[in-house]
């Protein structure tokens, strides 16, 4: 082969793999699009709560923590160009289905989607998640890793009518993985002093170590809730007393 033609045939693939969303690692790094990130959140929601502040009614929503997603601390929408394709997951699709619903869509690829498009095609800069396989399976990972329920349950704090003080559930999470995750709440109705549990984010290295959350102004937005979901009036808890549902009551 000539070496005019070596060369063109190699630049003519380059831009093929980059089209079609499968650029080596390193080309993802240098782009422009992609800042600086620090850390990920692992981020669990609790489906009673996320069916109480919607307006949809949701039909018997899991009773276990389900998956949110897994967050850059700094970046979002980095690479529009990088399309979800729900046939790069198929093997994950029975999990995902269990670990990662969508409980008020009936079309759950859109969930995944989203969180794809917001915040995966930005932790695609370290090259353990520089594919849509890669992600979603670190994702779930995680989940079997930290292993939320699990640990709630060993702790004695179960879902039902009994009020916890948020400090109570903080200290026992902290005990459990000797780190401060973060926990995010609805806040109490109008005449009411209860809050509700919504969301509970671990953070992790870029090496997946666990380390404390902490809040700063580069990554406060990340405690706010999702639209896709319409949790945005989820914020941090305050050390007041709080609601562990076991059922729907709308909130609206």
């Amino acid at each position: 082969m000539k070496p005019t033609t070596q060369c063109c045939l190699i630049f003519w693939c380059f831009c093929f793999g980059i089209c079609n969303g499968s650029a080596p690692s390193q080309f993802v790094h240098s782009s422009p699009h992609f800042p600086d990130w620090k850390k990920l959140y692992f981020v669990y929601h609790w489906p009673v709560t996320v069916c109480k502040m919607s307006e949809n009614d949701c039909n018997n929503p899991p009773m276990y923590w389900t998956i949110h997603g897994l967050w850059t601390d700094k970046a979002e929408d980095c690479n529009k160009t990088w399309h979800f394709n729900v046939t790069e997951i198929k093997d994950l699709l029975v999990d995902m289905r269990q670990y990662w619903p969508d409980v008020l869509h009936e079309n759950r690829t859109k969930f995944w989607k989203h969180e794809w498009d917001k915040h995966g095609t930005c932790a695609a800069t370290l090259e353990s998640l520089n594919s849509q396989k890669k992600y979603f399976s670190k994702a779930l990972e995680l989940y079997e890793k930290l292993d939320l329920n699990s640990y709630l349950l060993k702790l004695g704090i179960k879902p039902g009518s009994t009020y916890y003080q948020l400090e109570a559930i903080k200290e026992a999470l902290t005990s459990a993985y000797n780190v401060t995750p973060k926990i995010q709440c609805l806040p109490p109705e109008q005449g009411e002093e209860v809050q509700t549990i919504g969301q509970i984010k671990f953070c992790f290295t870029k090496e997946f170590f666990l380390r404390n959350c902490t809040e700063s102004k580069v990554d406060s937005y990340s405690a706010r809730g999702n639209a896709f979901f319409g949790t945005e009036e989820l914020s941090l808890c305050n050390d007041t007393l709080t609601n562990y549902p076991s059922h729907v009551q709308l909130y609206k």
